[in-house]
């Protein structure tokens, strides 16, 4: 109960006129005063592919000087790895399951409410450039959307400066600048910044192999081509003397393109990197945040940034308290889904500070990854080590069926979930714990495990189409409703 009172006390700040925010935030009354705001979202970035987040070579020198002027946020979480989803779920502040679009390329339905349009309704000039990906209903959040596609623009980057440059002057402005960097194909002819294949970092469960190493290093160039415009935005407010009240937010919709990462609910496919520069706003700039952050979460923070009424529809909370006071305790849970992504899938996790639990109502499948990744060198060296009977067992991982139906991981001791101690008689109360929070969760939430879920159309590990119709199954949370449940489980 004193997690739904905090909850209803913070939506009670944004139901008023914002004269002075109780959160000790620089909100008012005067529309001039209020800030504009950023968002770039980088597509199939995980949380530790920047420098400012420990990489030891990759080169973002301009999103590391956004953290070292702002705030990093260290357990910020997706509500799924997956492009779509977790776009609608950002837009919405809603889980994936709760916005109707739970499933890669469902539009997002016209019934659920997208913030930028709270903000344009409350006199903001709102701005789309880049990938889009959440459906036509959507762009009635926007006053313009510049939807751009390659080969001319292969990052989707080059419309971010003409938006800032065009813009009504009397207005303040919310940018939904969405890159396509790093997502696959890589435009190996286009990179501004090379990155040795010798220098890349492999993780664990993939192959230290050639062309493993080229895959990886091609990733590391489209990460720092993204760098690059986020330094010409940067640029570009100062230009034109607005940077000092202007909040940039950075983030990423899912993890690195990679098997054992996109699509999957472990810190390698969930966890982004997130971090709000805003020289008016923060003042203990290169502040560090570890409370537990959801997506759900950010659409609440910027309407509350911006002095605008956070509906009841949002299921997140505004963490705009943080930057205040980047050391304060926010969330105890997040949650996120694994739903069809070219393959049959209903994963559920629950994520504390110490522990990740993992529900599986697909257990007997494998957990292969999108079709993008299977396609890939990494994954070709992947599958030729298991003809040769060589895998690791974390490389193992991917090819694993069946797969556990409950999986609980001690982050503390274990950080990229290795080790599943769902069965070690040790972490029976914790485990415990994280089965009800997952099922309180999922009752409050009105989700749903269909048993007509849509079926692969694609072959596992080779990413070959299959010769079947493509026909969508029921989506989850549809049986209860869920598109207009509006509970948000624990807190």
């Amino acid at each position: 109960m004193q997690n739904y009172t905090r909850r209803s006390f913070l939506k009670s700040i944004g139901a008023g006129i914002l004269m002075t925010s109780t959160l000790g935030l620089p909100m008012c009354s005067n529309k001039k005063d209020r800030p504009n705001i950023i968002l770039i979202i980088g597509d199939d970035i995980s949380w530790n592919d920047l420098g400012c987040y420990g990489h030891p070579t990759i080169r973002t020198p301009n999103v590391d000087n956004l953290a070292a002027n702002g705030v990093r946020f260290t357990r910020a979480f997706l509500t799924a790895s997956s492009c779509s989803p977790s776009r609608c779920s950002i837009i919405t502040g809603r889980y994936p399951h709760n916005t109707g679009a739970a499933e890669l390329h469902t539009p997002l339905p016209p019934d659920q409410l997208p913030f930028p349009l709270r903000l344009k309704e409350n006199g903001y000039y709102c701005a789309q450039g880049g990938k889009w990906h959440m459906g036509e209903e959507t762009k009635r959040a926007f006053d313009v959307i510049r939807e751009t596609k390659p080969p001319d623009d292969p990052g989707r980057e080059k419309e971010w400066l003409p938006l800032l440059q065009n813009r009504p002057k009397d207005k303040p402005f919310f940018m939904w600048f969405a890159s396509f960097d790093a997502h696959r194909t890589w435009d190996d002819q286009i990179f501004l910044i090379r990155h040795d294949p010798a220098d890349v970092h492999v993780p664990k469960y993939l192959v230290d192999a050639p062309k493993t190493r080229q895959d990886i290093a091609y990733y590391y160039d489209e990460v720092a081509r993204l760098d690059y415009y986020v330094g010409e935005v940067e640029k570009e407010l100062e230009r034109q003397g607005i940077a000092e009240n202007t909040a940039i937010i950075f983030m990423a919709d899912n993890g690195r393109p990679f098997p054992r990462c996109k699509t999957r609910v472990y810190d390698s496919g969930m966890k982004t990197p997130f971090i709000i520069k805003w020289p008016k706003g923060v003042k203990q700039t290169g502040s560090v945040c570890n409370s537990l952050i959801s997506a759900i979460d950010i659409g609440p923070t910027i309407l509350e940034l911006a002095g605008v009424p956070i509906n009841e529809s949002f299921q997140g909370c505004s963490f705009a308290s943080l930057l205040k006071n980047p050391n304060k305790e926010f969330r105890r849970y997040v949650f996120s889904e694994h739903n069809w992504h070219n393959h049959e899938a209903l994963e559920r996790m629950v994520r504390s500070r110490d522990f990740l639990y993992v529900l599986n109502e697909r257990p007997q499948f494998s957990n292969c990854g999108p079709t993008d990744s299977n396609r890939s060198d990494s994954q070709q060296d992947l599958n030729a080590r298991r003809a040769a009977g060589t895998l690791t067992p974390e490389q193992n991982d991917v090819f694993l069926a069946p797969r556990p139906h409950e999986e609980l991981f001690d982050v503390k001791d274990d950080p990229e979930q290795f080790e599943n101690v769902a069965d070690d008689p040790k972490y029976a109360e914790p485990l415990q714990e994280m089965r009800q929070i997952m099922q309180r969760w999922r009752d409050e939430t009105a989700d749903t495990t269909p048993e007509n879920l849509t079926p692969d159309w694609n072959a596992r590990f080779t990413a070959e189409k299959l010769d079947i119709e493509h026909v969508r199954g029921e989506m989850p949370g549809a049986a209860k409703n869920a598109e207009r449940v509006n509970m948000e489980g624990p807190f």
